[in-house]
């Protein structure tokens, strides 16, 4: 299937029961918080698979929408169950729990190069205050960061 720029694939609140596998282009999940500032969890790019993990039968938390016109295969989330790849989702748990880790305990600038480590591809795709709401920073610091390891090299 073919996405379009812009094109949300999934509303928060909505029961869905889909995975995005992404063959071309980058997706992306967030929510919304009540000030209306968005919170990125992950990005997708060639490649990797995103989701809402919620049940079958309970809203989803998360918007996912395509950052760039996007080939993606869709599958039901009951179907994907049957066809798991042990790699897969145990490489997608490590870069989450490493997310985590790091956000509770890391610099900004060490959030910074694990995120350039893990989507190489994905930092001149982006804006950069997309980047800096996934490292839980303001898109200033971000700059600061950018800054300082420019500096470093």
């Amino acid at each position: 299937m073919i996405v379009k720029k812009g094109q949300i694939l999934q509303h928060a609140g909505e029961l869905n029961t889909k995975v995005f596998s992404v063959e071309a282009g980058l997706l992306r999940s967030y929510t919304i918080d009540q000030k209306g500032k968005e919170h990125i969890f992950a990005f997708a790019n060639e490649g990797w698979t995103i989701a809402d993990l919620c049940e079958v039968t309970d809203p989803c938390e998360l918007f996912i929408d395509a950052l760039e016109e996007s080939t993606v295969t869709v599958i039901e989330k009951e179907e994907r169950k049957k066809q798991v790849d042990i790699n897969t989702v145990v490489n997608r748990v490590f870069v989450l729990q490493k997310r985590v880790i790091m956000l509770m305990s890391a610099s900004a600038i060490e959030r910074y190069e694990h995120f350039v480590k893990i989507y190489p591809n994905i930092v001149q795709r982006v804006p950069q205050k997309m980047i800096a709401s996934y490292l839980g920073i303001t898109p200033e610091a971000l700059s600061r960061v950018r800054k300082e390891q420019t500096k470093a090299k």
